[in-house]
């Protein structure tokens, strides 16, 4: 019987690490101006100067680029949603 994946677990502020694909989507295919170290799942897409427009673009990307097709409460997502909601989309996504 096999079990899904854990996320990965940050040590240090022992929350989940965010999947790889989410950080490269923001920092490379839609440019946020931030250091990937300074993500962390309590960052928000406003905390990132992200709005509704943004995380469309997010999601274009996330599809295009990775072919990940996302679920639909994570396509929900607002820009209030915090980093840590949209990875449990990521970590989902097939």
């Amino acid at each position: 019987m096999t079990h899904p994946a854990e996320p990965a677990v940050d040590l240090a502020t022992e929350q989940p690490a965010l999947p790889d694909v989410l950080v490269t989507l923001l920092t490379r295919h839609v440019k946020v101006p931030v250091r990937p170290e300074e993500l962390s799942t309590a960052t928000t897409f406003e905390d990132l100067g992200m709005d509704s427009l943004s995380l469309m673009e997010l999601v274009v990307a996330a599809e295009e680029v990775f072919g990940v097709v996302l679920s639909e409460e994570t396509l929900d997502l607002s820009p209030s949603a915090t980093l840590g909601e949209a990875a449990r989309g990521f970590h989902d996504a097939h």
